[in-house]
C-alpha cells in the first residue's frame, strides 16, 4: 500500500520537469554512454561500462519513484487561512533562548529540502508547529534528545 504524498503546486511542477528530463535527456545520455563503453570490448572488466549501467540502474529506479510520487500525490492548495499553521503555510519561528528568527515552509516528505528552508510536517519541527497560531510556544524535541521551544512568529501563504 503506497503512502499518500503530500506536494505543494511548485513541488509537483518540479517533479514533472525532473521525470521529462530522467524520460527524455538521462535516458539518452546513458543509452550513449553504454553504446560507448561496449565499443571499448570486453565488457567483463570495463569499469566505464559498470558505471554506465549503475547510472541506468538510478536513472530507472528514480523514474519509478517519481512516478509513484506523482501517482500517489495529493496537491497542497496555498493555505486560505493564515491563522493556523498547515500544511503549505510559511512560518517565521523565533527560537526562545537564542531569539534567532528561522524561516520554513512546511512541505510533505517528498517535497522536503532543509537547505532551502522547506521542512516536512512530518519532521520534528513540523510536527510540533503545526496546527499552532502566532504567538503560541512550541517545544520541539530533537533527534537528539534536547528540547528547543519556538515561538510562532508569523504565518504565510
Amino acid at each position: 500500500m503506497q503512502k499518500e504524498v503530500a506536494l505543494t503546486p511548485e513541488g509537483q511542477a518540479r517533479l514533472e520537469q525532473e521525470l521529462i528530463h530522467l524520460e527524455t535527456v538521462r535516458r539518452r545520455e546513458v543509452g550513449e554512454r553504454i553504446k560507448e563503453a561496449k565499443e571499448f570490448g570486453d565488457i567483463s572488466e570495463n569499469s566505464e561500462y559498470d558505471d554506465a549501467k549503475n547510472e541506468q540502474a538510478w536513472v530507472e529506479s528514480r523514474i519509478i519513484e517519481v512516478n509513484q510520487i506523482l501517482a500517489h500525490a495529493t496537491i497542497i492548495q496555498s493555505p486560505k487561512r493564515k491563522d493556523k499553521v498547515t500544511l503549505g503555510s510559511k512560518v517565521e519561528l523565533r527560537d526562545v533562548e537564542t531569539s534567532e528568527i528561522h524561516s520554513y515552509q512546511l512541505v510533505g516528505s517528498a517535497e522536503a529540502d532543509p537547505v532551502h528552508d522547506k521542512i516536512s510536517n512530518e519532521s520534528p519541527v513540523g510536527q510540533a508547529v503545526i496546527g499552532h497560531k502566532k504567538g503560541d510556544i512550541v517545544r520541539v524535541t530533537t533527534p537528539r534528545g534536547s528540547v528547543i521551544e519556538y515561538e510562532v512568529v508569523s504565518i504565510s501563504s
